[in-house]
């Protein structure tokens, strides 16, 4: 029986080669380790990096500005929003309950109640 994948995103302002706010596919897991699947590309993690659930979450992540932020421009402020669906970036303007994604055009919530 194949066991129904599990959804990882990185735990607080660490950079580990994954996008933050973004969810992963999870392929394997160890005690101590996460491999995810990154664009068709397998990176291991450390599970302690890592928040790990059973659903891919549906909703936009709403992230913290890191403090190594690269390729972020200053406009977009102190946050911003990841796609669920695509993991695309996006500024942030008001407090929107739901928005539509630029890139793969889904309109997801915004969660607010889980701050990143």
């Amino acid at each position: 029986m194949v066991e129904a994948p599990q959804w990882v995103r990185v735990r607080g302002d660490v950079n580990i080669r994954l996008r933050r706010g973004a969810w992963y596919e999870v392929v394997s897991l160890t005690p101590e380790q996460a491999v995810v699947d990154v664009n068709e590309q397998q990176l291991s993690v450390a599970r302690s990096f890592l928040q790990i659930v059973p659903l891919r979450p549906q909703r936009w992540s709403v992230v913290a500005r890191p403090a190594d932020a690269v390729n972020l421009p200053l406009s977009w402020g102190a946050t911003y929003a990841v796609c669920p669906a695509c993991r695309h970036r996006v500024p942030l303007r008001g407090q929107p309950t739901e928005m539509r994604c630029p890139k793969c055009n889904g309109v997801f919530e915004i969660a607010w109640d889980d701050p990143f």
